[in-house]
Order: C-alpha cells, then sequence, then structure tokens
C-alpha cells in the first residue's frame, strides 16, 4: 500500500510538538511567577525573561511553519487561526493538548483510546489549564484599577470559575477593558470546551447502559435442553 510522505510542514509539526508543548509549560509556570511574586523580586525579572524567550520560539516556529507550508500569509493565517490565536496568546496552547496527546501515544506505539474518554480528558484539562492562565491574565490586568473587586488572585480565581462554569453571581466581575477581553475569550472557549465534556460524558454513559440493557443479566439466556 503506497503511503504519502509528509509535506515540509507537517513534517516540522510532528517534530516540535512535544517540545513546544514542553516550553508552554515553561511559558505558564513563567507568566505565573511574573504576576505573583513582588514587584521587585529578582525572581520576577527572571521569569520575565523566560515569558519573552518561550514566546519567540513560538513565533519563530510560526514563522518556520508558514515557509515550510509554502502558502500565502493570509491563506496560512485562515487554514491555521488557532495557531494563529495560541501565537498571539500562548497560554491558550492547552487547546493544542490533542495533538500532543496523540504526537506522545504515536511515540511510545501505542494505540489510541476510545473516542469518549480522549474527548474528556482533553476538554477537562484545557479547561483546568485555560482556567489557571485566565486567572492569572485577569488577576494581572484587574489589580492596577483599584476600583476594580479583584485584587487578589484568590478573586481573579473565583470570577473565572464562575465565568467557565456559567454561573455569573456578579459579585465580583471585571471592570478594565482587558479584564473584559479576557472574560470574553474565556466564555466563548470555556463554554465549549465545558460542553464537550458534559456532552461526551452522557454519551459515554448512554452507551455503556445500551450495552448493558443489550447483553442483558447473566443467565438470562436459556441453555439447550433447559425446562421452558
Amino acid at each position: 500500500m503506497h503511503v504519502e510522505a509528509e509535506t515540509p510542514d507537517v513534517a516540522w509539526e510532528h517534530r516540535t510538538e512535544l517540545p513546544l508543548f514542553y516550553l508552554s509549560l515553561l511559558f505558564l509556570a513563567g507568566y505565573a511567577v511574573h504576576v505573583l511574586a513582588h514587584a521587585h523580586s529578582v525572581w520576577r525579572d527572571i521569569a520575565a525573561i523566560t515569558v519573552l524567550l518561550t514566546w519567540l520560539c513560538f513565533i519563530v516556529d510560526y514563522l518556520v511553519r508558514l515557509v515550510l507550508s509554502r502558502q500565502r500569509p493570509l491563506r496560512f493565517v485562515r487554514r491555521h487561526w488557532l495557531d494563529t490565536v495560541i501565537v498571539l496568546l500562548p497560554t491558550l496552547r492547552a487547546l493544542r493538548m490533542v495533538k500532543v496527546h496523540d504526537a506522545v501515544m504515536a511515540k511510545r506505539a501505542r494505540p489510541h483510546r476510545s473516542l469518549y474518554p480522549r474527548v474528556i480528558t482533553y476538554a477537562g484539562l484545557s479547561s483546568v489549564l485555560l482556567g489557571f492562565s485566565g486567572s492569572l491574565g485577569l488577576y494581572d490586568a484587574e489589580r492596577q484599577d483599584p476600583q476594580s473587586p479583584i485584587q487578589t488572585f484568590w478573586d481573579s480565581v473565583w470570577c473565572v470559575v464562575q465565568t467557565l462554569t456559567t454561573v455569573g453571581y456578579g459579585d465580583v466581575a471585571p471592570v478594565t477593558p482587558l479584564g473584559r477581553l479576557i472574560a470574553v475569550t474565556l466564555m466563548i472557549f470555556g463554554l465549549g470546551l465545558l460542553g464537550a465534556v458534559t456532552g461526551s460524558f452522557s454519551s459515554w454513559l448512554i452507551q455503556i447502559f445500551r450495552r448493558d440493557d443489550e447483553e442483558g443479566p447473566p443467565g438470562d439466556e436459556s441453555s439447550p435442553g433447559a425446562p421452558h
């Protein structure tokens, strides 16, 4: 059977998927230290350099893929709109977790898990990482405004949890333009991710219950020669 060779941009993506995922975790850790550390701490400066260097790696990767694809820039951006958003907002790189999971399974020569557990795992972990990064960004944006009710990191976490779960108590809400932009982003992506978790989990349970009903209880089938 003839197998088509990988294009240069796809081959590059497969080779760099895992290293870039580890860099994204390093980026998130550096960003967390930069936001939560004291203003005059040396760790804050180290974290800022780490964030800048890892962000530069993401930009270089994006440009290399653009060149290797041999597509016009606008066409490449349209076809890879999520990658474009992730370059602008690297904390959203958790949304590429499906490809990372596939790369790990392929590297270890393990078969893929069934669809529903994969979707639940992907969407659940992505929601956690998205919520954590959103809490950092919201706190960083809102703490500069003395009129904002979000003055601690835990205030930000509480607001993000309300946003992702669509509860919306209204006791804590962003007031700055950047903070509201982050909240809108969390609403869009978070609603889809949590919907995927709940929908897949419900479908998975229905599939299990249907399979149990079709199999029937043990000893339900009459054996040959048994009295009727």
